[in-house]
């Protein structure tokens, strides 16, 4: 396997050049079936970002920076001010689909800056669409550094846990929270994952599984409840999870079930690791409280697989993420370092290397 590569072999978002649309891997569909997903359409993009067809923080800001490119096609023949009016409506509409991934911000936020001076319709889709390639050229670089800072700072561990989805299909490149897994099984070490099932939409049951043993790498499923146990009898060396988004003080928002493993591996004295890129941290937001938590349909907990399971439920709570304080985190490997027992002079201190 080379680290250059997509662990999975598997164009998770590529841009049709010649039908000028968008094409995202449509993850509702695995691990039973392969079917890309054809966006035409700002709506089209932003259906799929919502409904989870692209997803993971990393890769819903590359599909949304495509997505800015369908506003208009070059051969539309429109003026620049209209160009510039339909990007924007295009930019404002993308931001809405998923509240708390801040990947989605910064992308759109690089892709706004690429209107100014913007003098020709035709010029402006060129530099939209090279500014899209560029941002994904680059999430597949942070995930390369991210892979060889993790896997020095596991060390020794071999027997890995961790929560919903943060591999090859949840970014650009090889993951955030599995590229350092993918990296040392690159360099022969054997290690191996315990991939908790993540309910309610099971992230890590159909899709972390499904990549790593595409992969070759050992993955046992257990569901969220047998985290605990696993840990008490000392079956796991280290916990490392993916993010949505790291505030300035170091408090991680991610898939809902992070909490409590970050709570039982402090008890039960296990490292807990966070893995995200620069573009992850949110330095406006100095704690956890201040993250929005995304509500999702109840329909995701009382369903499964188009089986109804729980059936006359008065009333739902679905939160997407939850949040963990910096506290409970070890450390947190990003493409600029390893931030240790992270708090806010540390945060700022490692995105300051920026550049």
């Amino acid at each position: 396997m080379n680290g250059n590569e997509s662990t999975i072999n598997l164009d998770v978002i590529r841009w049709d050049e010649r039908n000028s649309r968008l094409e995202l891997l449509d993850q509702t569909r695995l691990p039973g079936e392969v079917v890309m997903l054809s966006c035409a359409t700002v709506q089209d993009a932003w259906d799929g970002i919502f409904r989870l067809s692209v997803r993971g923080a990393p890769a819903i800001g590359i599909a949304a920076a495509y997505a800015v490119c369908l506003a208009f096609k070059p051969s539309d023949n429109i003026s620049v001010a209209t160009a510039l009016r339909q990007v924007q409506v295009a930019i404002e509409h993308l931001a809405t689909s998923r509240p708390t991934a801040v990947n989605l911000f910064w992308a759109l936020d690089r892709m706004k800056a690429v209107t100014i001076d913007a003098t020709d319709a035709n010029q402006l889709h060129a530099k939209l669409l090279a500014e899209a390639r560029a941002i994904h050229i680059q999430d597949r670089e942070l995930c390369d550094s991210i892979g060889r800072y993790g896997a020095a700072r596991l060390g020794l561990a071999r027997r890995i846990l961790t929560h919903c989805n943060a591999g090859a299909l949840a970014t650009g490149g090889n993951g955030t929270a599995l590229a350092p897994i993918y990296e040392m099984h690159r360099r022969g070490i054997a290690v191996e994952v315990f991939a908790d099932e993540t309910r309610p939409l099971l992230q890590g049951a159909r899709l972390t599984a499904w990549e790593l043993t595409r992969a070759g790498v050992p993955v046992t499923v257990i569901t969220d409840s047998m985290a605990g146990s696993i840990l008490r009898a000392g079956k796991v060396d280290a916990v490392i999870v993916g993010a949505d988004r790291i505030t300035a003080r170091g408090d991680v928002a991610n898939k809902i079930g992070t909490y409590p493993l970050a709570v039982l591996a402090r008890y039960h004295q296990v490292p807990f690791f966070v893995a995200a890129p620069q573009s992850t941290f949110d330095l406006t937001m100095t704690d956890g409280s201040e993250i929005p938590i995304e509500q999702r349909s109840a329909n995701e907990v009382t369903a499964l697989s188009g089986w109804l399971g729980v059936d006359n439920v008065p009333r739902v709570f679905n939160p997407a993420f939850d949040v963990t304080p910096a506290e409970l985190v070890t450390a947190i490997i990003t493409d600029l370092g390893v931030i240790d027992a992270p708090n806010e002079s540390r945060v700022r201190a490692a995105l300051a290397r920026v550049g």
